[in-house]
């Protein structure tokens, strides 16, 4: 029984240390000038602000509120 919980630990911690390595290439990158959902421009402020965004305000907010979604 403590073995499987070892093995979700473990799992747990790789997820994390992914996702922490993603977070930290995101902000550490360039970002886009066009939105990558709707392809309109991101305003100059944003792209200074928010580093490595990909998304401008109205679809970044549509995407968090599908991702509230998934989190349950």
């Amino acid at each position: 029984m403590t073995d499987m919980f070892d093995r979700a630990q473990v799992i747990e911690e790789k997820q994390r240390e992914i996702a922490l390595k993603n977070r930290f290439k995101a902000v550490h990158c360039e970002s886009l000038h066009e939105c990558q959902d709707c392809g309109e421009p991101i305003p100059e402020q944003r792209r200074k602000m928010v580093h490595g965004c990909t998304r401008c305000i109205s679809c970044q907010q549509d995407y968090e509120l599908k991702m509230k979604g998934f989190r349950r």
